[in-house]
């Protein structure tokens, strides 16, 4: 028989429950946010720089971000890249809307749909990068290559067994691989966040023109490696079962990862994606 003391006690542990189970939905909600407007910004940068830069014939535009990006005379490598950018562009546009628990409930079939999309781009995305690295390499030189080759071959295994999971109607599973597919989508966004992040707090140092500096070989494989790591605090943060602790962890990593990309996001925006935009639309002179 429960005593008193324990049943004052119930409503202080639902109440505490509950808060934590808010906090935690609320700084996910507010990363997600936060992802999705950067990253559409991003996806505008893409668009306007590599997707407008073919449609208006001036290729050399594709290194402005990468030297040597664009080789004259390599079609397989640069249709590669092509669509590991053009697709990319779709993936953070539509990552968002599959992680919207009201999409999914309301919406399914458009859920479905959507997501069959998402996980077809995000498959062409990394294979699109390793046929880029098969016939050209990559500028930084074999850590890069090894980096992105890596980066690209995980994200073809996250679409590949989102899909599997949900034709096989094993959501828990399908869920959790559709998060890690998300993280790594954003991927090519927070490689550019990352670098403008690193600008601001250090100046850039550890960086070279030419991509094999000492920052640029850690970049290689922080740029989506630590993505990982924050999904499955994630995952694991939203099992019924995870315990309140578990719960705060997850609520305090995604609110400082939120933090950092709101402040990135509005110094990257002014100073570089912002401008690019304008410049290819014709409203801002080069």
């Amino acid at each position: 028989m429960a005593t008193l003391r324990d049943a004052d006690a119930l409503p202080n542990s639902r109440l505490n429950a509950g808060w934590v189970d808010k906090a935690l939905r609320w700084s996910a909600r507010s990363l997600v946010a936060i992802v999705w407007i950067s990253s559409g910004i991003f996806a505008a940068f893409i668009l306007a720089l590599y997707v407008g830069g073919a449609v208006a014939g001036t290729y050399q535009d594709w290194n402005d971000g990468f030297p040597g990006l664009y080789a004259q005379g390599s079609l397989s490598a640069n249709v590669g890249i092509g669509l590991h950018f053009g697709f990319g562009a779709v993936l953070l546009l539509l990552g968002p809307i599959q992680l919207m628990a009201g999409v999914r409930q309301r919406h399914p079939v458009l859920h479905r749909w959507t997501g069959r999309v998402y996980a077809t781009a995000a498959f062409v995305t990394g294979i699109g990068g390793l046929v880029y690295i098969v016939f050209r390499g990559t500028v930084g030189g074999p850590v890069m290559s090894t980096g992105f080759a890596l980066y690209g071959a995980l994200m073809a295994v996250a679409a590949e067994e989102t899909v599997r999971h949900a034709m096989a109607r094993r959501l828990v599973q399908h869920r959790a691989w559709a998060i890690r597919l998300f993280a790594l989508a954003i991927g090519s966004w927070l490689y550019r966040m990352d670098y403008g992040f690193w600008r601001l707090l250090a100046g850039g140092v550890g960086h070279t023109k030419t991509f094999d500096g000492w920052f640029d070989m850690i970049m290689v494989f922080w740029f989506y490696l630590p993505n990982l790591a924050v999904a499955e605090f994630f995952i694991q943060g939203r099992q019924r079962n995870a315990s309140a602790s578990t719960k705060i962890v997850a609520t305090l990593v995604l609110s400082t990862v939120a933090a950092c990309l709101l402040l990135a996001t509005t110094m990257i925006t002014f100073l570089g994606w912002g401008p690019a935009i304008l410049w290819r639309l014709g409203i801002l002179e080069g």
